[in-house]
């Protein structure tokens, strides 16, 4: 074990500094739980645990509870890769095909040149979140090597290394890249490479119990005046397709040893992966768009990914960081290594406006403390950004559709690589399911002369486009443009098959 101490050996006592910003960020957003931890020179200088880790459980929170990371498991699989390559196993300008000689993109030259360091620097060309519905909604019954098998048919929205587009299929990718190249399963690699040798003890991947691990939090959404758990995890957890794009859990105090790792590395850790790879992770590969909000608060010029991490300067100091984003989970981790300096946040609610804020006025701790801006500032700033999309933005009135109004359209519809299906009449109405991602189900709606679907789960309705004759394809979109990038509906192209049973 690497780890030389962990968090919990001297517990910080609580900061004025920092309460009022978790005071303000719980209780203007009503987070289910909330878990932050920050360190300054190097040193864990404050941790704070709020809430449940269900609702009303009297279960709380606190240094060892389980959070699902979301994309900052991408990181974990970027040094995974360092780790064999390393060890002689991997290169990082090796083609892909070296290693998944199955692996095929749409176009052929770009299968021949892309090689393992462009699998994790959202340059493929690929669309923002292609594919994505083979990962989300989960469960479903799509597999690693399903989407090996889809990337073909994925059409490149952009010119290869041509520019920025966030994806997870080729971390996913990656992940079978390091399974192959390290003759083990993902999970057991990360365990054994990255998890065991830096003393992440809480940490898991891959299947597990839940009972028997314990001490994990749920995702939460609000509604009306309460939070309610949703996608609450069964006992037995699974090894998910999604694993090396956003599969990883952790603690608190396992992400702050972590972070640890990356600010001041003992000596035993430098061993474990050289300063020569931790510059290959951090090296800038892909320019980013610059947001108009994140040159105002930041003054940000410099943005771009690495090998799963983002670099940028804020306030004319460097950052390193990751967000990570899945239904009732949100999590960011922010590095300052100039400083030794960064922190995390671990939240069970869905609470991207929270977790910005918390972010931002704990990066000004840093970067810029007399600025005057507190919490409830940001907060301000973006509720008034969300109203004026609001303002721009109406969903359109509907109807369920009726069943002899598309008459033509019912039937098992097949797309290349999301599969088969189904627009069929149930009753009164037109119920839309897919075969292989059984929570994708929903309605039909009629809005005038076009047709939705509103989904069961509530999320990113979608419009169709269906054909004007029987040989062009069915067509989807998202209804609000702003939706979820994830639901990646625009990569879709359904062919009908035959008629409804």
């Amino acid at each position: 074990m690497l780890a030389t101490s962990t968090a919990t050996a001297a517990p910080p006592p609580a900061s004025a500094e920092f309460d009022p910003i978790v005071d303000a960020v719980m209780t203007r957003y009503h987070l289910a739980g909330l878990a932050v931890g920050v360190i300054d020179h190097g040193k864990v200088v404050y941790t704070r645990t709020l809430g449940e880790r269900v609702a009303g459980s009297g279960e709380p929170i606190n240094q060892d509870t389980l959070f699902k990371i979301a994309s900052n498991s991408k990181a974990f699989t970027s040094t995974l890769l360092a780790r064999l390559v390393e060890q002689g196993k991997l290169r990082w300008d090796a083609p892909v095909r070296d290693y998944l000689p199955d692996f095929r993109m749409a176009d052929p030259w770009v299968t021949e040149h892309m090689q393992v360091g462009d699998l994790l620097t959202h340059r493929s060309g690929l669309r923002e979140g292609a594919g994505d519905l083979m990962l989300w909604p989960e469960p479903n019954a799509f597999t690693r090597q399903d989407i090996v098998h889809a990337l073909p048919y994925l059409k490149p929205a952009y010119p290869f290394r041509a520019g920025y587009a966030y994806d997870n299929l080729l971390y996913v990718v990656a992940g079978e890249v390091a399974a192959a190249a390290g003759h083990a399963p993902y999970d057991v690699l990360l365990r054994h490479e990255v998890f065991e040798p830096l003393g992440l003890t809480r940490c898991q991947i891959g299947a597990w119990q839940r009972d028997t691990v314990g001490n994990v939090a749920q995702p939460h959404v609000r509604k009306g005046d309460r939070n309610v758990v949703i996608d609450a995890d069964a006992t037995d957890i699974p090894d998910i397709t999604s694993a090396a794009a956003g599969g990883v859990r952790c603690s608190l105090d396992d992400m702050l040893v972590w972070a640890r790792n990356w600010l001041v590395p003992t000596a035993q850790q430098t061993q474990w992966l050289s300063e020569a790879q931790r510059r290959m992770l951090w090296t800038p590969y892909t320019p980013m768009p610059i947001s108009a909000r994140r040159r105002a608060w930041d003054g940000t010029t410099r943005y771009a990914y690495g090998y799963g991490w983002r670099i940028a300067d804020v306030d004319g100091e460097l950052t390193v960081s990751h967000t990570g984003t899945l239904s009732g989970m949100y999590s960011a981790m922010t590095l300052l290594p100039d400083r030794q300096s960064g922190f995390v946040v671990l939240i069970n609610s869905e609470a991207e406006d929270a977790r910005t804020v918390l972010m931002e006025a704990l990066t000004k701790h840093f970067t810029s403390p007399h600025d005057g801006h507190d919490a409830d500032w940001y907060a301000d700033q973006l509720s008034k950004a969300d109203a004026a999309r609001r303002e721009t933005f109406t969903m359109p009135a509907s109807s369920p559709a009726k069943p002899e109004g598309l008459r033509q359209q019912l039937g098992s519809w097949r797309d290349p690589w999301f599969g088969s299906i189904t627009l069929c009449a149930h009753g009164h109405a037109v119920r839309f399911a897919s075969t292989k991602s059984p929570r994708l189900t929903g309605t039909v709606m009629q809005a005038g002369k076009r047709y939705l679907v509103h989904w069961d789960h509530g999320d990113a309705d979608a419009w169709l486009r269906f054909p004007a004759n029987p040989h062009d394809t069915l067509r989807m979109s998202k209804v609000d443009p702003s939706a979820d990038f994830s639901y990646d509906f625009e990569d879709l192209a359904f062919q009908r098959e035959h008629d409804c049973d």
